[in-house]
């Protein structure tokens, strides 16, 4: 239920804004607006224009702030912010309320129209010429550069007798429908039994009543955010899945390949001089003519380890196939149990803070160190991918009792542990940190290779050589064979910095 006249006069009234200065400006969404003012105290004043409820009161809730700024926001902060609001009152009867503004000897007016079929805030110059809007509509001609006009004026009198404007619904007020809402009568028992309304101010009655007990407050718009956040998440999820269900299905088909190198190996004498990207021999399974793609350039043998590396890569990547599949499905269902109770939740604050944490776009940060780095349990691990990164974590991000690890005989990034005073590195976490070693390196095909660790205290650098080039002294040995699922586990304590 959107304000009617008496109850915007009873909101100003209450608000005095009258000498008040405007400290800052928050536009939470794409149908509300806050005004921080100070006078004697600080105030925030809400304004929503949503369909059904358009209102302008003090909020004592705090106002969430978008992720990314608003277009109209920021030109209000560039013009208002810091203004003195010169007089604050509603034109006749017509739910619009002016407000006049000064700013560096600059006048601006500002008008709320809460009207629920056109609601609307503009700022105009002292001629009225529009500056910007909250929405624009060009058939209304309110857009920059327009000229903003007033409607005609009438009397409240006028309101409930000749003129009788129309509601939300469309039907005609009645006299009763000008009344101020009374949240002491029994009708709003249900709604404040655990409330003293005696005691609270208009603005306070009504910032309770709109924050549990609104109808839509944006919420029809803001569930058509949802649905689209949704759809977009869902057709992410599934296409992933396409993917990797094509993959898994060419996996499953690894002991063709298998059977192909045998087949190539036993025709060598087919391949090789003649050009031919294709070997037609005899399949000595079934006596049938096939036709395997091979490498004109390659020998038999080559050709053959080439299906071989396919077929055991295939064998070893399945299992993991199989768990991406399965999470994607479970992420899936995550998804769309989340998508339901958004549909089901009435309270729009709470669907909109959804909203924020699920589809507002996170701004970059700056990162605190190259590389990558992972927090398990009590222990810190950073891991340098490339030279540049090695590098630069062993001249800044480490310090001499840090540990060190690295492959032999296998270029790859560097890892540390970072060390705790009085604390020895436990097994557990030395495995975790050589498998990241192996993981990034080119000693990740072969699965099985041997580190060395040792402190960064031991590390000197080697002269006339590329750049993050070390030589260890007092290194340890510890051979690492490559553990998939703890990589996996890993991936999950990874730090987003």
């Amino acid at each position: 239920m959107s304000l009617n006249y008496k109850e915007i006069d009873a909101v100003l009234d209450e608000l005095d804004l009258e000498d008040s200065f405007i400290q800052n400006i928050v536009q939470p969404g794409y149908d509300s607006l806050a005004l921080y003012v100070y006078k004697k105290s600080s105030k925030t004043v809400y304004i929503c224009l949503a369909p059904g409820e358009c209102r302008i009161h003090e909020t004592k809730r705090p106002i969430l702030k978008n992720k990314t700024p608003l277009r109209f926001m920021e030109f209000l902060k560039s013009r208002i912010k810091g203004a003195k609001i010169q007089s604050c009152r509603q034109i006749g009867s017509e739910r619009i309320i002016e407000v006049k503004l000064i700013q560096a000897q600059t006048p601006y007016i500002l008008f709320m129209r809460l009207w629920s079929g056109a609601a609307n805030i503009i700022v105009t110059d002292e001629n009225l010429r529009i500056l910007d809007v909250f929405y624009r509509r060009p058939k209304r001609n309110e857009v920059s550069g327009g000229t903003f006009s007033l409607p005609e004026k009438t009397s409240p009198a006028a309101d409930n007798t000749a003129r009788q404007p129309k509601t939300e619904t469309g039907r005609d007020f009645k006299k009763k429908d000008f009344e101020k809402r009374d949240f002491t009568a029994e009708e709003y028992a249900d709604c404040f039994k655990d409330v003293d309304i005696t005691t609270l101010s208009f603005n306070e009655q009504l910032d309770l009543w709109y924050a549990e007990y609104g109808n839509t407050s944006s919420r029809t718009l803001l569930l058509a955010q949802a649905e689209k956040a949704y759809n977009q998440r869902k057709s992410r999820i599934e296409g992933a899945l396409l993917k990797l269900e094509e993959k898994r299905a060419a996996f499953l088909h690894a002991d063709l390949w298998k059977h192909q190198g045998d087949l190539i190996l036993a025709n060598a004498r087919l391949i090789g001089g003649n050009g031919a990207k294709v070997l037609l021999c005899t399949d000595y399974e079934n006596s049938q003519t096939v036709s395997i793609p091979v490498d004109p350039k390659k020998s038999a043998a080559q050709n053959a380890a080439d299906y071989y590396a396919r077929y055991k890569k295939a064998r070893s990547g399945l299992s993991d196939l199989e768990k991406d599949i399965a999470d994607l499905r479970h992420e899936l269902q995550n998804v769309e149990s989340a998508y339901k109770t958004v549909c089901a939740e009435e309270n729009p604050i709470r669907i909109r803070q959804f909203l924020q944490k699920q589809t507002a776009p996170q701004k970059a940060r700056d990162k605190k160190h190259p590389g990558l780095s992972f927090s398990i349990g009590e222990w810190h691990i950073l891991v340098g991918r490339n030279a540049a990164e090695n590098d630069e974590l062993l001249r800044h991000h480490v310090k001499g009792l840090d540990w060190w690890l690295h492959t032999r005989d296998y270029s790859g990034g560097y890892v540390f542990i970072k060390n705790r005073r009085g604390k020895t590195v436990p097994l557990e976490i030395l495995i975790d940190a050589g498998n990241l070693a192996v993981f990034y390196s080119k000693a990740r095909s072969a699965k099985t290779a041997d580190l060395y660790y040792t402190q960064v205290k031991h590390l000197r650098r080697a002269k006339n050589a590329p750049k993050g080039t070390v030589l260890p002294d007092h290194e340890k040995n510890i051979c690492i064979t490559l553990d998939n699922e703890r990589i996996r586990k890993m991936e999950k304590m990874k730090d987003d910095d």
